[in-house]
């Protein structure tokens, strides 16, 4: 007689939980009213991985935290919700940003869900095609201006505070509140805060919301450990490393390529607090790490994001990660954003399949295999 698989839960199948976004999840940890209007995409909640590869690598039991997997597959959607509700909330009509990409498809897709504009201005040619491609499918007023992303920065502001238009970059505080729930979430699932948290910085808002959400959470007595917070920034654009803004950054890791951080002052402040520390890693190694991400932990990220491995590994070289340490990465966005580094090799050449004839026996040997078990 065949044995009948016993349900462990009991007779009934658990209820599933639907996850409903940050601003609901933590919506006694934010400033949300019943008078806040909730636009959410269903952000959050993204995966927390074990890395074997990283921790072997390291001798650190590291994590990462993967931001891609948002809704429109970066970080900034956590914050986004936050800002266009309470856009929504004080009446806008419009909403305003400046960005490297990540900013805009994000500000497009949350204002196309509440029926309100978005304008975004990026840098000319600045902005892959991949994030461009998706502020224009949620139908935003996309401007190039002819400048960097500071200087995009600068006319949204002069725009927000002379038109009735609301600035949602992360100036606004609004986004930084949103941006915290990802350290409320790991601490949710590791159960404490990790020893180190790993994390690029740009315009250095999320560095700033993940060291606010700790503290937070030792507020709450959940965790007594403050993370101290390493944050990297790519050789030719790392303002908060040389210690002055950069008028030109360059870096292939274009969601990074920022000459004067936003959140200069409050970064420099959760630096001081957390013990932490800021480093340039060079846009090779960048690409390595992103290799490194792909290849051994199965995670496809924008290389921007993959400064993270990169900075983890090159500490972890000087000896200043103390083995069985906790580490957290943050990854901030999905590889499809920017696909061509995808298709380069560590060397800068470009990858194309192997052409094979319709041959089982041939491609078996191509792939080193030959018959039998």
């Amino acid at each position: 007689m065949a044995k009948r698989w016993r349900n462990p839960f009991g007779a009934k199948r658990p209820a599933s939980h639907q996850w409903r976004g940050v601003l609901n999840e933590y919506a006694d940890r934010l400033d949300v009213t019943s008078k806040t209007p909730i636009i959410s995409l269903g952000e959050g909640g993204t995966p927390l991985i074990y890395s074997p590869s990283l921790s072997a690598r390291t001798g650190a039991k590291v994590y990462v935290k993967f931001e891609g997997m948002n809704p429109t597959g970066s970080f900034k959607d956590r914050g986004m919700t936050m800002a266009i509700s309470k856009a929504v909330e004080h009446g806008a009509k419009a909403v305003i940003c400046a960005s490297t990409g990540n900013t805009s498809a994000s500000a497009a897709a949350y204002a196309a869900y509440a029926g309100i504009t978005a304008a975004v201005l990026v840098p000319e040619g600045k902005i892959s095609m991949g994030k461009l491609s998706q502020a224009v499918a949620h139908d935003a007023q996309i401007l190039q201006l002819q400048g960097n992303f500071d200087d995009c920065l600068d006319i949204a502001r002069e725009l927000a505070d002379n038109y009735p238009i609301h600035l949602v970059n992360s100036v606004n505080n609004d986004r930084i509140e949103g941006q915290k729930t990802a350290a409320f979430e790991i601490v949710d699932v590791l159960g404490r805060a990790p020893d180190f948290h790993f994390i690029p910085v740009g315009n250095a808002g999320n560095y700033t919301a993940y060291h606010r959400g700790y503290r937070e959470e030792i507020a709450r007595g959940v965790t007594s450990v403050l993370p101290r917070m390493f944050g990297f920034q790519a050789e030719g654009s790392a303002p908060l490393v040389n210690g002055a803004p950069i008028n030109n950054p360059e870096t292939i890791a274009t969601a990074i390529r920022i000459g004067k951080p936003a959140s200069w002052d409050l970064a420099i402040a959760a630096h001081a607090d957390s013990n932490g520390y800021f480093g340039a890693i060079s846009d090779a190694d960048i690409l390595a790490a992103q290799k490194v991400l792909a290849a051994e932990v199965g995670v496809f990220a924008e290389p921007a994001s993959a400064i993270s491995v990169a900075g983890l590994l090159e500490r972890a070289e000087a000896g200043v990660i103390p083995k069985d340490a906790l580490c957290v990465l943050t990854v901030t966005g999905h590889g499809l954003k920017d696909p061509q580094w995808g298709l380069k090799r560590a060397d800068g050449s470009e990858v194309s399949p192997l052409v094979v004839p319709v041959n089982a026996d041939e491609i078996a040997s191509v792939l080193g295999m030959s018959k039998g078990h």
